[in-house]
Protein backbone atom coordinates (compact mmCIF):
# COMPACT_ATOMS: atom_id res chain seq x y z
CA UNK A 1 0.00 0.00 0.00
CA UNK A 2 1.02 3.37 -0.44
CA UNK A 3 2.59 5.70 2.47
CA UNK A 4 -0.96 7.86 3.39
CA UNK A 5 -4.18 7.09 1.31
CA UNK A 6 -5.04 10.16 -0.55
CA UNK A 7 -8.69 9.81 0.76
CA UNK A 8 -7.37 12.08 3.87
CA UNK A 9 -6.10 14.60 1.44
CA UNK A 10 -7.74 18.45 2.18
CA UNK A 11 -7.72 20.45 -1.35
CA UNK A 12 -7.38 23.25 0.81
CA UNK A 13 -3.74 22.62 1.65
CA UNK A 14 -3.25 22.74 -1.95
CA UNK A 15 -3.66 26.24 -2.84
CA UNK A 16 -2.23 29.69 -3.94
CA UNK A 17 -3.25 32.87 -4.73
CA UNK A 18 -3.53 33.78 -8.55
CA UNK A 19 -3.97 37.22 -9.67
CA UNK A 20 -5.90 37.55 -12.34
CA UNK A 21 -3.73 39.32 -14.47
CA UNK A 22 -1.56 36.57 -14.49
CA UNK A 23 -4.13 33.98 -16.15
CA UNK A 24 -3.93 34.18 -19.83
CA UNK A 25 -6.59 34.87 -22.25
CA UNK A 26 -4.76 34.53 -25.29
CA UNK A 27 -2.02 32.57 -26.39
CA UNK A 28 1.10 33.98 -27.36
CA UNK A 29 1.49 34.61 -31.66
CA UNK A 30 4.12 31.53 -31.68
CA UNK A 31 3.17 28.96 -29.37
CA UNK A 32 6.69 27.65 -29.00
CA UNK A 33 7.57 31.23 -27.89
CA UNK A 34 5.90 30.21 -24.34
CA UNK A 35 8.09 30.11 -21.14
CA UNK A 36 9.15 26.67 -19.99
CA UNK A 37 9.89 26.18 -16.30
CA UNK A 38 12.31 22.89 -15.75
CA UNK A 39 12.17 21.33 -12.20
CA UNK A 40 14.98 18.74 -11.87
CA UNK A 41 16.30 17.14 -8.84
CA UNK A 42 15.00 20.05 -6.71
CA UNK A 43 16.88 22.88 -8.91
CA UNK A 44 14.77 25.42 -11.45
CA UNK A 45 15.82 26.78 -14.95
CA UNK A 46 13.94 28.95 -16.64
CA UNK A 47 13.61 28.16 -20.91
CA UNK A 48 11.42 28.43 -23.70
CA UNK A 49 9.19 25.61 -25.12
CA UNK A 50 11.16 26.07 -28.35
CA UNK A 51 13.94 24.23 -26.56
CA UNK A 52 12.55 21.55 -24.55
CA UNK A 53 14.77 19.11 -26.88
CA UNK A 54 17.67 20.54 -24.92
CA UNK A 55 16.34 19.60 -21.60
CA UNK A 56 15.05 16.19 -22.41
CA UNK A 57 17.18 13.05 -22.76
CA UNK A 58 17.95 11.85 -25.70
CA UNK A 59 15.82 8.31 -25.52
CA UNK A 60 12.84 10.18 -24.16
CA UNK A 61 9.43 8.80 -25.26
CA UNK A 62 6.98 12.00 -25.51
CA UNK A 63 3.39 10.80 -25.02
CA UNK A 64 0.58 13.14 -26.69
CA UNK A 65 -3.04 13.21 -26.72
CA UNK A 66 -4.47 13.88 -29.61
CA UNK A 67 -8.22 14.22 -28.71
CA UNK A 68 -9.91 16.58 -30.31
CA UNK A 69 -11.93 19.42 -29.07
CA UNK A 70 -15.55 19.59 -30.39
CA UNK A 71 -17.48 22.62 -30.99
CA UNK A 72 -19.99 21.37 -27.92
CA UNK A 73 -22.00 24.48 -27.19
CA UNK A 74 -24.82 24.56 -29.06
CA UNK A 75 -27.44 28.01 -28.91
CA UNK A 76 -30.95 27.91 -29.43
CA UNK A 77 -33.31 30.62 -29.84
CA UNK A 78 -36.73 29.70 -28.86
CA UNK A 79 -39.62 31.64 -30.28
CA UNK A 80 -40.57 34.12 -27.48
CA UNK A 81 -36.51 35.18 -28.35
CA UNK A 82 -34.98 33.64 -25.21
CA UNK A 83 -31.46 31.69 -25.52
CA UNK A 84 -31.43 27.95 -24.24
CA UNK A 85 -27.70 26.75 -24.22
CA UNK A 86 -27.23 23.09 -24.86
CA UNK A 87 -23.41 22.25 -23.63
CA UNK A 88 -22.60 18.60 -25.12
CA UNK A 89 -20.69 16.92 -21.98
CA UNK A 90 -20.36 12.99 -23.43
CA UNK A 91 -22.79 10.53 -25.25
CA UNK A 92 -25.24 8.46 -23.56
CA UNK A 93 -24.37 4.78 -21.99
CA UNK A 94 -25.80 3.15 -24.92
CA UNK A 95 -22.55 3.79 -27.21
CA UNK A 96 -19.80 1.97 -26.72
CA UNK A 97 -17.25 4.73 -27.33
CA UNK A 98 -17.02 8.68 -27.85
CA UNK A 99 -16.22 7.99 -31.56
CA UNK A 100 -19.18 5.71 -32.57
CA UNK A 101 -21.81 8.34 -30.85
CA UNK A 102 -19.93 10.97 -32.97
CA UNK A 103 -20.60 8.98 -36.42
CA UNK A 104 -24.23 8.73 -35.68
CA UNK A 105 -25.99 9.97 -38.46
CA UNK A 106 -29.85 11.62 -38.36
CA UNK A 107 -30.35 11.57 -34.54
CA UNK A 108 -27.99 10.79 -31.24
CA UNK A 109 -28.32 11.08 -27.51
CA UNK A 110 -26.24 12.86 -25.60
CA UNK A 111 -25.73 14.17 -21.68
CA UNK A 112 -26.16 17.95 -22.12
CA UNK A 113 -25.60 20.92 -19.14
CA UNK A 114 -28.65 23.33 -19.79
CA UNK A 115 -28.14 27.13 -19.82
CA UNK A 116 -31.65 28.98 -19.18
CA UNK A 117 -33.06 25.29 -18.08
CA UNK A 118 -36.23 27.43 -16.04
CA UNK A 119 -37.12 28.90 -19.25
CA UNK A 120 -37.38 25.23 -21.31
CA UNK A 121 -40.51 23.48 -21.36
CA UNK A 122 -39.37 20.85 -22.77
CA UNK A 123 -40.71 21.78 -25.88
CA UNK A 124 -38.72 20.75 -29.30
CA UNK A 125 -35.83 23.38 -29.77
CA UNK A 126 -35.13 23.86 -33.36
CA UNK A 127 -32.14 25.83 -35.00
CA UNK A 128 -31.97 26.15 -38.90
CA UNK A 129 -28.06 25.38 -40.10
CA UNK A 130 -26.99 26.96 -43.21
CA UNK A 131 -24.59 25.21 -45.17
CA UNK A 132 -23.71 24.39 -48.69
CA UNK A 133 -26.15 26.72 -49.79
CA UNK A 134 -28.96 23.99 -48.16
CA UNK A 135 -30.68 24.61 -44.87
CA UNK A 136 -30.50 21.42 -42.18
CA UNK A 137 -33.23 21.87 -39.31
CA UNK A 138 -31.75 20.84 -36.01
CA UNK A 139 -33.97 19.74 -33.46
CA UNK A 140 -33.48 18.72 -29.14
CA UNK A 141 -36.06 17.42 -27.18
CA UNK A 142 -35.28 16.53 -23.83
CA UNK A 143 -35.41 13.19 -22.99
CA UNK A 144 -34.89 13.36 -18.81
CA UNK A 145 -34.02 15.20 -16.61
CA UNK A 146 -31.05 13.76 -14.15
CA UNK A 147 -29.43 14.83 -11.42
CA UNK A 148 -26.04 16.34 -13.16
CA UNK A 149 -26.83 16.25 -16.91
CA UNK A 150 -29.72 16.82 -19.26
CA UNK A 151 -30.20 13.70 -21.45
CA UNK A 152 -30.73 15.09 -25.02
CA UNK A 153 -32.22 13.55 -28.00
CA UNK A 154 -30.77 15.21 -31.40
CA UNK A 155 -32.50 14.61 -34.36
CA UNK A 156 -31.21 16.59 -38.13
CA UNK A 157 -33.25 16.15 -41.48
CA UNK A 158 -30.04 15.12 -43.42
CA UNK A 159 -29.03 11.66 -42.68
CA UNK A 160 -25.61 11.90 -44.66
CA UNK A 161 -24.07 14.27 -41.64
CA UNK A 162 -22.88 12.83 -38.64
CA UNK A 163 -23.14 14.40 -35.49
CA UNK A 164 -19.84 15.59 -35.32
CA UNK A 165 -19.80 17.38 -38.77
CA UNK A 166 -23.33 18.93 -37.32
CA UNK A 167 -21.06 20.25 -33.93
CA UNK A 168 -18.82 21.96 -36.59
CA UNK A 169 -21.53 23.52 -38.69
CA UNK A 170 -23.64 24.45 -35.28
CA UNK A 171 -21.87 24.74 -32.05
CA UNK A 172 -19.31 27.33 -30.63
CA UNK A 173 -15.53 25.68 -29.23
CA UNK A 174 -16.51 25.49 -25.64
CA UNK A 175 -13.46 27.55 -23.96
CA UNK A 176 -12.67 27.22 -20.18
CA UNK A 177 -14.58 29.32 -17.81
CA UNK A 178 -11.79 30.81 -15.95
CA UNK A 179 -10.93 32.86 -19.40
CA UNK A 180 -14.14 34.81 -18.68
CA UNK A 181 -14.59 35.25 -22.28
CA UNK A 182 -16.77 34.29 -25.18
CA UNK A 183 -14.24 32.07 -28.19
CA UNK A 184 -13.65 34.41 -31.26
CA UNK A 185 -13.05 32.84 -34.32
CA UNK A 186 -9.45 31.92 -33.77
CA UNK A 187 -9.97 30.20 -30.70
CA UNK A 188 -11.02 27.42 -33.65
CA UNK A 189 -7.60 27.04 -34.27
CA UNK A 190 -5.63 28.18 -31.08
CA UNK A 191 -7.50 26.10 -28.63
CA UNK A 192 -7.07 23.17 -30.58
CA UNK A 193 -3.39 21.47 -30.84
CA UNK A 194 -2.02 20.59 -34.08
CA UNK A 195 -1.77 17.27 -34.11
CA UNK A 196 -5.72 16.67 -33.15
CA UNK A 197 -7.49 13.98 -35.10
CA UNK A 198 -10.08 12.46 -33.35
CA UNK A 199 -13.46 14.67 -32.09
CA UNK A 200 -15.15 14.35 -28.63
CA UNK A 201 -13.12 16.42 -26.16
CA UNK A 202 -14.87 19.21 -24.46
CA UNK A 203 -11.79 20.89 -23.20
CA UNK A 204 -8.20 21.22 -25.21
CA UNK A 205 -5.08 18.57 -23.36
CA UNK A 206 -3.54 22.18 -23.31
CA UNK A 207 -0.27 21.47 -22.25
CA UNK A 208 -0.13 20.17 -26.54
CA UNK A 209 -1.19 23.45 -27.40
CA UNK A 210 2.69 24.70 -27.28
CA UNK A 211 3.52 22.07 -29.67
CA UNK A 212 4.34 23.27 -33.10
CA UNK A 213 5.93 21.66 -36.60
CA UNK A 214 9.12 23.62 -35.47
CA UNK A 215 10.00 22.14 -31.98
CA UNK A 216 8.81 18.64 -33.61
CA UNK A 217 11.65 18.90 -35.96
CA UNK A 218 13.51 20.20 -33.00
CA UNK A 219 12.90 17.19 -31.39
CA UNK A 220 13.27 14.66 -34.14
CA UNK A 221 16.83 16.46 -34.51
CA UNK A 222 17.62 14.97 -31.15
CA UNK A 223 16.24 11.95 -31.93
CA UNK A 224 12.87 11.88 -29.34
CA UNK A 225 9.91 10.15 -30.64
CA UNK A 226 7.09 10.26 -29.91
CA UNK A 227 3.44 8.73 -29.91
CA UNK A 228 -0.30 9.18 -29.48
CA UNK A 229 -2.74 8.23 -27.05
CA UNK A 230 -6.58 9.25 -26.67
CA UNK A 231 -8.36 10.93 -23.94
CA UNK A 232 -11.46 12.48 -24.67
CA UNK A 233 -11.41 15.35 -22.09
CA UNK A 234 -14.49 15.84 -20.22
CA UNK A 235 -16.11 18.90 -18.52
CA UNK A 236 -15.07 17.11 -15.13
CA UNK A 237 -11.57 17.90 -15.55
CA UNK A 238 -12.94 22.10 -14.27
CA UNK A 239 -15.05 20.36 -11.69
CA UNK A 240 -14.07 21.76 -8.52
CA UNK A 241 -13.06 19.91 -4.97
CA UNK A 242 -15.95 21.35 -2.71
CA UNK A 243 -15.74 18.26 0.16
CA UNK A 244 -13.34 18.61 2.70
CA UNK A 245 -11.37 15.47 1.60
CA UNK A 246 -10.89 14.04 -1.25
CA UNK A 247 -12.76 11.05 -0.10
CA UNK A 248 -16.05 13.28 -0.66
CA UNK A 249 -15.10 13.82 -3.98
CA UNK A 250 -16.05 12.17 -6.85
CA UNK A 251 -13.55 11.75 -9.95
CA UNK A 252 -14.58 12.68 -13.30
CA UNK A 253 -14.43 9.05 -15.31
CA UNK A 254 -12.78 9.80 -19.27
CA UNK A 255 -12.92 7.85 -22.08
CA UNK A 256 -9.11 6.48 -22.91
CA UNK A 257 -8.74 5.12 -26.84
CA UNK A 258 -5.22 3.30 -26.90
CA UNK A 259 -3.79 1.39 -29.65
CA UNK A 260 -1.73 -1.81 -28.87
CA UNK A 261 1.48 -0.44 -30.71
CA UNK A 262 1.39 2.14 -27.96
CA UNK A 263 1.13 0.08 -25.14
CA UNK A 264 3.87 -2.42 -27.06
CA UNK A 265 5.91 1.36 -27.24
CA UNK A 266 6.09 1.33 -23.72
CA UNK A 267 7.90 -2.15 -23.07
CA UNK A 268 11.19 0.30 -23.03
CA UNK A 269 13.53 1.86 -20.69
CA UNK A 270 13.26 5.04 -22.50
CA UNK A 271 12.31 7.67 -20.69
CA UNK A 272 8.44 8.33 -20.84
CA UNK A 273 7.29 12.08 -20.99
CA UNK A 274 3.94 12.68 -21.28
CA UNK A 275 2.60 15.88 -22.21
CA UNK A 276 -0.31 17.05 -20.22
CA UNK A 277 -2.29 15.66 -17.42
CA UNK A 278 -4.17 13.80 -19.65
CA UNK A 279 -1.57 12.05 -21.58
CA UNK A 280 -0.47 10.71 -18.18
CA UNK A 281 -3.66 9.66 -16.68
CA UNK A 282 -3.81 7.55 -19.69
CA UNK A 283 -0.21 6.12 -19.12
CA UNK A 284 -0.73 5.70 -15.43
CA UNK A 285 -4.30 3.95 -16.50
CA UNK A 286 -2.68 1.29 -18.68
CA UNK A 287 -0.30 0.33 -15.74
CA UNK A 288 -3.20 -0.32 -13.53
CA UNK A 289 -5.54 -2.10 -15.54
CA UNK A 290 -2.89 -4.24 -16.19
CA UNK A 291 -2.71 -4.88 -12.77
CA UNK A 292 -6.40 -5.45 -12.72
CA UNK A 293 -5.54 -8.41 -15.14
CA UNK A 294 -2.72 -9.83 -13.55
CA UNK A 295 -4.57 -9.86 -9.63
CA UNK A 296 -6.17 -13.24 -9.97
CA UNK A 297 -9.10 -11.89 -7.25
CA UNK A 298 -10.56 -9.84 -9.78
CA UNK A 299 -12.91 -10.97 -12.35
CA UNK A 300 -12.28 -9.33 -15.50
CA UNK A 301 -15.02 -8.78 -18.77
CA UNK A 302 -14.80 -6.88 -21.28
CA UNK A 303 -17.46 -4.69 -19.95
CA UNK A 304 -15.96 -3.84 -16.62
CA UNK A 305 -11.99 -3.22 -17.37
CA UNK A 306 -12.07 0.32 -16.51
CA UNK A 307 -10.50 2.13 -13.17
CA UNK A 308 -12.72 3.78 -10.02
CA UNK A 309 -10.40 6.47 -8.50
CA UNK A 310 -9.17 4.21 -5.81
CA UNK A 311 -8.39 1.33 -7.26
CA UNK A 312 -4.39 2.30 -7.64
CA UNK A 313 -4.25 2.58 -4.01
CA UNK A 314 -5.88 -0.62 -3.20
CA UNK A 315 -4.62 -3.03 -5.82
CA UNK A 316 -1.47 -5.04 -5.48
CA UNK A 317 1.48 -2.61 -5.28
CA UNK A 318 4.29 -4.94 -6.69
CA UNK A 319 3.64 -6.01 -9.82
CA UNK A 320 6.06 -4.57 -12.20
CA UNK A 321 5.17 -2.64 -15.32
CA UNK A 322 6.76 -5.05 -18.04
CA UNK A 323 4.44 -7.21 -16.20
CA UNK A 324 1.40 -5.31 -16.54
CA UNK A 325 1.66 -4.06 -19.62
CA UNK A 326 2.35 -7.87 -21.08
CA UNK A 327 -0.78 -8.37 -19.38
CA UNK A 328 -2.71 -5.80 -21.35
CA UNK A 329 -1.84 -7.03 -24.69
CA UNK A 330 -2.38 -10.41 -24.05
CA UNK A 331 -5.53 -9.88 -22.72
CA UNK A 332 -6.50 -7.91 -25.84
CA UNK A 333 -5.03 -10.90 -27.97
CA UNK A 334 -7.65 -13.12 -26.01
CA UNK A 335 -10.50 -10.07 -26.50
CA UNK A 336 -9.19 -9.99 -30.36
CA UNK A 337 -8.53 -6.39 -29.52
CA UNK A 338 -6.67 -3.97 -31.94
CA UNK A 339 -7.77 -1.12 -29.54
CA UNK A 340 -8.43 -0.38 -25.75
CA UNK A 341 -11.55 1.70 -25.15
CA UNK A 342 -12.49 2.10 -21.71
CA UNK A 343 -12.73 4.40 -18.95
CA UNK A 344 -10.55 6.04 -16.84
CA UNK A 345 -11.68 7.71 -13.20
CA UNK A 346 -8.23 7.50 -11.95
CA UNK A 347 -7.17 10.06 -9.40
CA UNK A 348 -3.27 10.93 -9.13
CA UNK A 349 -2.29 12.85 -5.57
CA UNK A 350 0.21 13.07 -3.62
CA UNK A 351 1.05 9.24 -1.74
CA UNK A 352 0.97 7.87 -5.66
CA UNK A 353 4.14 6.54 -7.16
CA UNK A 354 4.34 6.95 -10.98
CA UNK A 355 4.60 3.34 -12.66
CA UNK A 356 5.30 4.41 -16.19
CA UNK A 357 6.02 8.04 -16.54
CA UNK A 358 9.12 9.91 -15.53
CA UNK A 359 7.29 13.30 -15.21
CA UNK A 360 5.70 15.53 -17.27
CA UNK A 361 5.43 18.35 -19.29
CA UNK A 362 2.07 20.52 -18.12
CA UNK A 363 0.42 23.95 -17.80
CA UNK A 364 0.12 25.87 -14.55
CA UNK A 365 -3.35 24.52 -12.78
CA UNK A 366 -5.86 26.29 -10.81
CA UNK A 367 -6.06 26.46 -7.06
CA UNK A 368 -7.42 23.60 -5.38
CA UNK A 369 -8.00 21.50 -8.61
CA UNK A 370 -7.25 17.63 -9.07
CA UNK A 371 -4.55 18.64 -11.66
CA UNK A 372 -2.21 20.80 -9.26
CA UNK A 373 -2.71 17.27 -6.85
CA UNK A 374 -1.51 15.31 -9.82
CA UNK A 375 1.70 17.78 -10.02
CA UNK A 376 2.12 17.34 -6.21
CA UNK A 377 2.18 13.80 -6.70
CA UNK A 378 4.92 14.19 -8.82
CA UNK A 379 7.43 16.52 -7.17
CA UNK A 380 5.81 16.34 -3.56
CA UNK A 381 6.03 19.58 -1.42
CA UNK A 382 8.32 21.16 -4.20
CA UNK A 383 5.24 22.07 -6.17
CA UNK A 384 5.11 25.17 -3.96
CA UNK A 385 8.30 26.25 -4.98
CA UNK A 386 7.78 25.74 -8.65
CA UNK A 387 4.45 27.54 -9.04
CA UNK A 388 5.95 30.82 -6.23
CA UNK A 389 8.79 31.21 -9.01
CA UNK A 390 6.62 31.18 -11.82
CA UNK A 391 3.94 33.64 -10.04
CA UNK A 392 7.29 35.96 -8.77
CA UNK A 393 8.54 35.64 -12.41
CA UNK A 394 5.31 37.00 -14.57
CA UNK A 395 4.69 33.31 -15.65
CA UNK A 396 0.97 32.86 -17.64
CA UNK A 397 -1.04 30.59 -16.06
CA UNK A 398 -3.81 28.04 -17.40
CA UNK A 399 -4.83 27.00 -20.57
CA UNK A 400 -3.34 29.30 -22.62
CA UNK A 401 -0.41 30.23 -20.71
CA UNK A 402 3.08 29.22 -19.95
CA UNK A 403 4.37 25.57 -18.54
CA UNK A 404 6.98 23.50 -16.89
CA UNK A 405 8.15 20.37 -17.53
CA UNK A 406 8.47 18.61 -14.42
CA UNK A 407 10.83 15.34 -13.66
CA UNK A 408 9.73 13.07 -11.20
CA UNK A 409 11.52 12.76 -7.53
Amino acid sequence: MPNHHPKDISILDYTYSLPDEQIAKYPLPERDESKLLVYKDGMLEESAYKALAFHLPADTLLIFNNTKVVEARLLFTKATGGVIELFCLEPHDQYPDITTAMLQKGKVLWKCLVGGAKKWKAEALVMDIEEGGITIKLSALMVERLNDYFLIEFLWDNETLTFAEILHMAGLIPLPPYLNRKADEADKTTYQTIYAQHDGSVAAPTAGLHFTKRLFTNLAEKGISHNFVTLHVGAGTFKPVKAATMQEHEMHAEYIDVSMDLIESLLTNRTIIPVGTTSLRTLESLYWLGVKVVSSEWLIVNENLGLTQWDAYELPQDIKKETALLAIINWMKEHHLTRLITKTQLLIAPGYKLRIAKGIVTNFHQPQSTLLLLVAAIIGNDWRKVYDHALANNFRFLSYGDGCLLFSE
